[in-house]
């Protein structure tokens, strides 16, 4: 679908938005907190996805997790952009969330899965693990982790992308 929108086909790139638009507004969503703010971020991400998608690799990564990756980074520089008063949504907002709940079948799909990528995780040398654990579930940059753990940068680089590599390693068996 990729290498169709980036030859400018826009029924591919309708069809690319319908199917992923769910799990990367979720992304957003999980990093901002804030609805608008997150449908702001995933339209930027669309737009990135139109005007980059030629860059697209498919060898090195599937289509949702490219775009997931820009999503991903799109919320954290928009999170780092807002002041701090604007990262707390007020308690009252739970209630004006619509409950877009997975049903019972997709949650044991993704229940397999989590429960795969943590004995995988659970593989992985403890330092790993948690900077892994800590820069992709928490958000956190590189450059915080070398802050907080006392380590050069280019090391947290390093064992983050061995680490990943690991991971990879064991989902593919």
């Amino acid at each position: 679908m990729l290498a169709r929108v980036a030859l400018g086909d826009r029924q591919a790139f309708e069809s690319l938005y319908q199917t992923t638009s769910a799990t990367l507004l979720g992304i957003c969503m999980r990093l901002l907190a804030d609805r608008a703010e997150a449908e702001d971020v995933l339209q930027e991400v669309y737009v990135a996805a139109w005007g980059k998608a030629a860059q697209f690799d498919a060898s090195r990564a599937s289509a949702l997790t490219w775009l997931g990756t820009i999503a991903r980074h799109r919320a954290i520089d928009r999170l780092r952009a807002l002041p701090a008063a604007a990262n707390r949504a007020p308690i009252e907002a739970i209630e004006a969330t619509p409950d877009d709940a997975p049903s019972p079948a997709a949650r044991a799909e993704a229940a397999g899965e989590h429960a795969r990528l943590d004995d995988c995780l659970d593989q992985l040398e403890p330092r790993r693990q948690t900077l892994i654990r800590t820069a992709f579930f928490d958000g956190a940059t590189y450059e915080e982790l070398a802050g907080r753990s006392g380590s050069p940068l280019g090391s947290i680089k390093s064992w983050i992308r061995r680490g990943l590599a690991q991971l990879k390693a064991c989902l593919e068996q």
